[in-house]
């Protein structure tokens, strides 16, 4: 029987200069003296809080146990394949892009970015920029950096709570004040910043140009319901779902190759309990992760739960259908 247990991580915060310190409702805490723009749920240096590997982190899990953890589907078997975070805009993101696949392998990176964004709050007026105006080149983009004008070529779409969107490695996008969200992607921290509205940060207008794509598969996804739960996004990079729970709920895992899953607490509280493991419990911002070999979990809700699940897919998916509208 594998050693391997459900497992709680602890949250790593990320200082950013558009972060803040406010991090409700998420998070109740004041963490830092600096503006926190991130918490990271599934970062190599997160440890785990519960059980006989406590205080390990998740990097050192994955070198150990490989695809018993993390699964067929993942690319490496020695890493974990999804980066999970809460972001907290309190300013503007810089107008940025990542590399797909191949550009990533070119520079020795393990894989590219693509991403996904679920609104977990907002208010009347958020926005996010989300891929090129079309029609817009490369060669204008690069015209409306040097004349501090590059956000206006962006699509800025109105969101609200409850949406989620997907944003394909190659789509310039930025992020407005007025959300937080639940970001999950594969596991790279490779981002080229083209535009920063003036900041004194570094930019990286050659390599970002080249990572760009005129026209990407980025956009609103529409959720579908089915056996009683949210699918919110599948794509050949990840799978999110949402569910509610208010009783005892089994989670199987989808028959073909498998997956580390990741339980992701919105709000309330949810006990996960496998054979042969002790239960653990995880509350709003904190994330538990199932090991591929462990099939099946029972989850019971402290006293109601709302979660996101987040997994790679059992077999081979398409891109998701979007709207910029």
């Amino acid at each position: 029987m594998s050693e391997l247990y459900p497992f709680l991580l602890m949250p790593d915060f990320r200082e950013r200069v558009w972060g803040t310190r406010d991090l409700a409702p998420v998070y109740s805490r004041v963490v830092g003296n600096e503006p926190i723009g991130e918490a990271w749920l599934t970062a190599d240096e997160c440890k785990i809080a519960n059980g006989p590997f406590s205080g390990a982190t998740l990097g050192e899990l994955c070198t150990r146990y490989g695809a018993e953890l993390v699964g067929e589907a993942a690319p490496q078997h020695d890493r974990f394949p999804l980066l999970i975070k809460f972001l907290f805009p309190k300013q503007k993101l810089s107008v940025q892009v990542h590399p797909d696949d191949e550009g990533a392998l070119r520079l020795g990176q393990p894989c590219g970015k693509t991403e996904c964004w679920y609104i977990y709050r907002s208010v009347a007026g958020a926005q996010v920029g989300l891929g090129l105006k079309p029609g817009t080149t490369k060669e204008e983009l690069e015209a409306a950096i040097h004349e501090t004008r590059a956000e206006t070529l962006l699509n800025w779409l109105d969101v609200k709570s409850g949406e989620m969107l997907y944003v394909d490695a190659g789509t310039v996008h930025a992020i407005a004040p007025g959300s937080i969200l639940v970001e999950t992607q594969q596991n790279s921290d490779t981002t080229y910043r083209l535009y920063d509205y003036g900041r004194p940060r570094e930019l990286h207008v050659k390599e970002g140009l080249a990572a760009t794509r005129e026209r990407t598969h980025a956009g609103k996804v529409a959720s579908q319901e089915i056996d009683g739960h949210q699918l919110l996004v599948a794509s050949p990079c990840f799978v999110v779902e949402k569910y509610e729970a208010a009783e005892l709920m089994t989670l199987t895992a989808e028959p073909g190759k498998s997956s580390a899953q990741v339980l992701v607490a919105l709000d309330g509280c949810g006990v996960v309990e496998a054979e042969g493991a002790q239960p653990v419990s995880f509350n709003r911002g904190e994330a538990v992760v199932i090991p591929a070999s462990q099939r099946q979990i029972t989850l019971r809700p402290q006293w109601k739960i709302e979660f996101l699940r987040m997994r790679l897919p059992a077999e081979a998916t398409t891109v998701p259908a979007t709207t910029l509208g």
